[in-house]
């Protein structure tokens, strides 16, 4: 197994991962501001629209979630080329994401079909369910692009090069309101369709958002994709990248299958609590997308390092991570403790949901903060190559904690103790322990 040891960072190492980590984050948090416009703007036309579109995001993202972690795998395999200075080992792994990305959307797309026997299954709220399985729906045209903008996205971060994704992200951010303006609320002579319209304008968002950054990055990315090479259809290569890609999807999918089933718990208590609990998990998106960015970032430096075999720095590099995600979700979590009210008051004027998300987000600003320093201890060792151990760390807070606290605690405990079970693990496990310097990941 590969493993690392911390150490202690330098000025430096913490000025190279904020600079890196602050475009990313940007990125992070404006992919999840667009949810945050959808929740907004349909959570003003009425309460069961707000519930639909957050009932068809969790099937949306639960579904397409193990896809997304997989293609992660992009991450150790692009910057540990790019340390090497390995062109075409970039090149590979890029051209091998865009086929894995392919067949995954297939799966994805398959899996959002039977929305409405689902749901029902589920005993989600009646009047809930056909507008939910509508959105999941008219989200199929999506999948394709989101997967192959994470392939993009995943390899440009991984070069260091960020500033086309951030350019892509805030043009984005404009077409999404814009979109959801027309279709949402019927402007510009189209119909108003509410919740649905919010699904078809987040479909033509992603798509522009793969077109655009194809286009923005052609300079960047052209000799890594032209010409196609035949070894990039090597199956013993795209079984192998899959292999590593695989735990990190199966890592993405428990985690948002335990905010899943508690999405569902809350369906199955009423249209009001479900409501409450997309404005509660849509804040609690947006601001750990900053630990996500930082998280990645920290994956980019420490496989950078270790690609140019220079374990020192991919040591002071994971340190330096940490540091950052420590504080950074503390910040975020006092603030959610002291003024969950008024970031409730963001998202909609209905009074019964108001009150309600007002007293779940101070327990989002708890469990963050675990869950930012967990993800950053992920992080590390995906750079390194390393991504069972942090599937079994999930599995086993998930299992082991967050589960059986749903069942004997709140739902909020159960989610603490989660978190901070995960955080944890890594100090029990034996990778924690000091080893040789990590070595490159073979590549076909």
């Amino acid at each position: 197994m590969h493993v690392i040891r911390l150490m202690v960072p330098s000025r430096d190492h913490l000025a190279s991962l904020v600079r890196l980590a602050l475009p990313v984050a940007t990125v992070q948090v404006g992919f999840i501001l667009m949810g945050a416009v959808d929740t907004v703007m349909v959570g003003h036309v009425s309460p069961r629209d707000l519930a639909a579109v957050a009932l068809g995001n969790l099937y949306y993202f639960l579904t397409t979630s193990f896809g997304l972690g997989t293609l992660f795998a992009l991450d150790p395999l692009v910057s540990q080329a790019f340390g090497a200075g390995d062109r075409s080992g970039i090149a590979r792994a890029l051209q091998r994401g865009f086929i894995i990305a392919i067949g995954l959307a297939v799966v994805s797309s398959l899996l959002l079909m039977p929305g409405r026997p689902l749901l029902t299954f589920l005993r989600q709220p009646a009047e809930v369910i056909p507008i939910a399985a509508d959105y999941a729906l008219v989200s199929i045209p999506g999948v394709l692009p989101f997967f192959c903008f994470v392939v993009l996205r995943q390899s440009l971060q991984s070069m260091g090069r960020v500033a086309p994704i951030v350019v892509v992200i805030v043009l984005a951010n404009f077409a999404n309101v814009f979109f959801n303006w027309i279709l949402i609320f019927g402007n510009l002579g189209a119909p108003a369709l509410g919740a649905i319209g919010s699904g078809w304008a987040t479909m033509f968002s992603r798509w522009f958002m793969f077109l655009a950054l194809v286009g923005t990055s052609w300079p960047l990315i052209r000799s890594y994709v032209r010409p196609i090479r035949a070894d990039a259809f090597d199956f013993r290569a795209l079984m192998a990248m899959s292999r590593l890609g695989i735990p990190i999807g199966i890592q993405f999918f428990l985690e948002f299958g335990v905010f899943g089933m508690i999405g569902i718990l809350m369906g199955s208590l009423g249209t009001i609590p479900m409501a409450s609990h997309q404005v509660a998990i849509n804040l609690a998106s947006i601001t750990f997308m900053m630990a996500v960015g930082v998280t990645q970032a920290t994956t980019v430096l420490v496989g950078q390092a270790v690609g140019a075999g220079d374990a020192e720095r991919a040591r002071r590099s994971a340190g330096a991570g940490l540091v950052v995600a420590a504080t950074v979700m503390t910040f975020t979590g006092i603030m959610f403790l002291a003024i969950p009210g008024l970031l409730a008051r963001i998202y909609t004027p209905d009074l019964e949901v108001l009150g309600l998300a007002a007293t779940l987000i101070p327990v989002a600003g708890i469990f963050q903060v675990f869950d930012g320093l967990q993800a950053v201890g992920s992080g590390v060792l995906r750079g390194v190559g390393d991504t069972l151990a942090p599937m079994r760390w999930r599995a086993t807070g998930v299992t082991a904690v967050g589960i059986h606290g749903h069942r004997s605690k709140t739902v909020g405990t159960g989610q603490v103790h989660r978190h901070a079970s995960a955080t944890a693990t890594p100090a029990r496990h034996p990778s924690a322990v000091e080893a040789a310097a990590p070595e490159r990941l073979a590549m076909y």
